[in-house]
């Protein structure tokens, strides 16, 4: 099996972390922001603002915004409260990243003048990379904003193993996913490792198959592994009497690949290009659709992960990249 030379699925986080995000959203704020969770009335629960946060994205044409969540939610001294949430999933540096966070933390108090609270989830690869302030001073005009900066790198593995928090295996398999890049046996292993540890837990049943669609996505496995994952994951469920994965959708597609569906998987490899662009760069252009279109299946396994590290659709799609 080829290991260095290997083209992988890219290892782009966004739609993931975005599903999960929405799934546990109360453990989110309770693992990456306490002071946040231990002051909010969660009896009162609390609502995504999509279209709110659309209309910020729309107005304020600062670019690349692949993964921004509002939220509203009430404190427990009974005052309504926004959240602003940005979680950047890119893997390089970004100039601007600080200057988008004050953008939209002022588009949002302009346009709903509630408090906004900024966290940054910062899951690159970058130690020294901690962007948590935008100021300027300028002839007797100050102007500063600071926002909590989490860097997914800090969080030490030992204690991610000890965690209950859901986002603790989140974390694992996102950190995981860094180091095992081209090594596809030591990412089967630590993808195995982790969901066995998902049957181990507290976790319930649609938790668990919750959790396993983001480590499935993340810790993505060449085809030969992928189906030695999914023969252990069913002699395990058979032992453990926990028909949890083994009966969802996925390994019913993955069958239905074995019977030469290809023209199914390319159809879902292009749709989710497609959403990706569409979630950083905004409104895809027709030749970009164009080419998406009719493009190859290995055309499409490139632009992804051209993706990952892509500025602008020129990156992607350039003959010369």
């Amino acid at each position: 099996m080829k290991e260095n030379n290997e083209i992988l699925p890219n290892d782009a986080f966004d739609i993931p972390w975005k599903d999960i995000l929405e799934a546990f959203f109360q453990q989110f704020l309770a693992f990456f922001l306490p002071v946040a969770y231990e002051n909010i009335d969660w009896k009162r629960g609390f609502e995504f603002l999509d279209k709110e946060l659309s209309r910020i994205t729309r107005e304020s044409k600062i670019g690349d915004r692949r993964m921004d969540k509002l939220v509203k939610v009430w404190r427990c001294d009974g005052v309504e409260l926004w959240v602003l949430i940005h979680i950047e999933i890119q893997g390089n540096r970004k100039t601007n990243f600080a200057e988008g966070m004050y953008i939209y933390h002022y588009r949002a108090y302009d346009l709903y003048r509630v408090p906004v609270v900024g966290l940054a989830i910062l899951a690159d690869e970058e130690l020294g990379w901690r962007p948590s302030h935008f100021s300027y001073d300028l002839w007797g005009t100050k102007q500063s904003y600071h926002f909590t900066s989490v860097k997914l790198l800090d969080y030490p593995e030992t204690e991610l193993e000890q965690s209950h928090n859901p986002f603790a295996i989140v974390t694992l398999a996102h950190l995981h996913a860094k180091k095992t890049k081209h090594r596809s046996e030591d990412r089967y292993r630590e993808k195995w490792r982790l969901i066995r540890k998902l049957y181990q837990s507290d976790f319930n049943r649609q938790q668990v198959i919750s959790l396993f669609r983001f480590i499935d996505w993340v810790l993505h496995l060449p085809e030969e592994l992928d189906n030695r994952l999914n023969a252990e994951i069913v002699a395990y469920e058979e032992n453990q009497k926990m028909p949890y994965i083994s009966s969802i959708e996925r390994l019913g597609e993955k069958r239905g690949e074995k019977r030469g569906e290809k023209k199914g998987e390319k159809k879902g490899e292009a749709k989710m290009l497609m959403r990706q662009l569409q979630r950083r760069f905004g409104t895809v252009p027709d030749w970009a659709s164009d080419k998406i279109a009719k493009a190859k299946q290995p055309s499409l396994e490139e632009w992804g992960l051209r993706f990952v590290d892509a500025q602008s659709l020129d990156d992607i799609f350039s003959e010369k990249a």
